[in-house]
């Protein structure tokens, strides 16, 4: 039996981005130096595969502090955490490694150098996300107020409207966050921004990319994981560029094969924290059912990389 055609648009770039990357060689590397046991508190990165492979090599996860043994290495995830984190960790004497995502670390030192201006801050992010609790944990209680949509920017209460800056989650929707700013600079025209967008280029990457395949395709298939922040973004912006079905898959066994009967184009892309092979795994299963043509799009070229800590370039 002839199998029925298919295109499948690989978007270009995604999966991996260096600071996912970059975690991943620390909790590694840190197995490599130390032995196993090594504990992190919070998953690496927000993907099961990865968390799942990592503990395999040694790795133990745990949600906080308190779980983890003082004698033991602990490493802390990219999404970065509240200052009384490391330390408590330094009370207790722990070996500790911070795997924070420099471009995280970067709005962490942003809003701090405005606190210490006299200034409140705003910042724009996914109430829970931990990447927010941890950028919120760098300051007192109360410093940073959270908003998420238009909406909540018409009921924030502010110490001073003259003396505001906004941060913002480095995993946002890029034209989300863009009507979110636009809410705080007509109720706070004083409000100071960041020089730079602090969206970090992997995020607005993966996005641009997706919105160059979305008027090719029939459906779209984003790998990732649901806790992961990058990846649901990347869904919903398919879906708000005209993309009829959308899906997040953790990986191919979950695809909806009933939902794809009939179509003739899928596009295909990855969150920040999937590895290639699962997008491998994805279009084998495709090739299984279809007679495929695959078509890379490419919007950019990412050569970012960031180094490890020092602490785990020098000798155990």
């Amino acid at each position: 039996m002839t199998k029925p055609s298919l295109t499948l648009y690989l978007a270009a770039p995604r999966g991996f981005c260096a600071g996912v990357d970059r975690a991943i060689k620390i909790v590694e590397l840190a197995i490599e130096k130390w032995g196993a046991p090594v504990y992190v508190r919070h998953e690496i990165v927000h993907n099961k595969f990865v968390v799942d492979s990592l503990r395999d090599k040694g790795a133990v996860f745990v949600e906080e502090l308190d779980d983890c043994p003082d004698d033991r290495p602990v490493i802390f995830s990219a999404h970065g955490v509240p200052k009384a984190v490391p330390a408590e960790a330094a009370k207790r004497e722990m070996v500790y490694v911070d795997a924070t995502c420099p471009l995280v670390s970067k709005v962490h030192i942003e809003a701090e150098r405005h606190f210490e201006a006299g200034l409140q801050m705003v910042m724009i992010g996914h109430a829970g996300h931990p990447e927010t609790i941890g950028t919120m944990g760098q300051l007192p209680v109360g410093e940073v107020l959270l908003v998420e949509t238009p909406g909540d920017v018409a009921g924030l209460s502010v110490r001073d409207p003259e003396k505001l800056a906004f941060i913002t989650q480095t995993t946002l929707s890029v034209d989300d966050t863009v009507d979110v700013i636009a809410a705080l600079r007509a109720r706070f025209p004083n409000i100071i921004g960041p020089h730079k967008e602090d969206i970090c280029y992997a995020t607005t990457n993966r996005q641009a990319a997706v919105k160059a395949i979305s008027s090719h395709i029939d459906a779209l298939l984003v790998i990732g994981a649901p806790n992961s922040s990058n990846s649901k973004r990347l869904v919903e912006v398919g879906s708000a560029n005209g993309c009829a079905y959308s899906q997040l898959v953790q990986r191919a066994t979950e695809i909806d094969w009933r939902a794809l009967a009939g179509i003739q184009s899928v596009g295909i892309t990855a969150g920040a924290s999937a590895p290639e092979l699962l997008v491998n795994e994805v279009i084998d299963a495709f090739k299984a059912r279809y007679d495929v043509t695959v078509e890379l799009v490419e919007t950019a070229q990412e050569n970012v990389e960031f180094k490890v800590p020092r602490i785990l370039r020098e000798p155990a």
